[in-house]
């Protein structure tokens, strides 16, 4: 018996506009019961959402906000809290590294379902845009939104 296609696609819009992604990698979440079945209603948010590094070399997402559990009033988890992040050593080191320089981040870009059931989120090595970068982008949107019409 075949398993159906999944089409959980919870993007960080917001990020794209934002920032310049430099490099991307793909991450597991540790998640929670309620959270994971939340996820896999799509009720998840990405819009505030970045990484960081804790004193012990592990990688965190905070501002992701997943919703409650609708079906459900016992053992809910707490929408808001910061959840760790699953990357090899190598990727971590990387990461780690290039964070530490000036006018870099990590942001959350993506999350979706994995063939295997899992949680996986997309995130970025990103730098930051000036004013300009933003209006150059609004208007390669708008001449491509054009072209399309045609």
């Amino acid at each position: 018996m075949a398993k159906k296609k999944n089409e959980i696609q919870i993007k960080n819009k917001r990020a794209s506009f934002d920032y310049e992604f430099l490099e991307t990698y793909t991450a597991g979440i540790v998640l929670a019961g309620t959270e994971i079945k939340s996820v896999r209603s799509g009720r998840a948010s990405l819009a505030d959402a970045y990484c960081y590094f804790d004193g012990r070399g592990q990688l965190w997402v905070r501002g992701m906000n997943i919703a409650l559990y609708t079906w459900g009033s016992w053992g809910q988890h707490e929408p808001a809290r910061d959840r760790k992040l699953l990357m090899t050593k190598r990727e971590l080191r990387h990461l780690r590294q290039a964070d530490k320089e000036k006018g870099l981040t990590i942001v959350a870009v993506r999350m979706f379902i994995a063939e295997n059931g899992y949680a996986k989120l997309v995130v970025a090595l990103a730098r930051g845009k000036k004013e300009y970068d933003k209006r150059q982008t609004i208007k390669e949107r708008d001449i491509r939104r054009e072209m399309e019409r045609d």
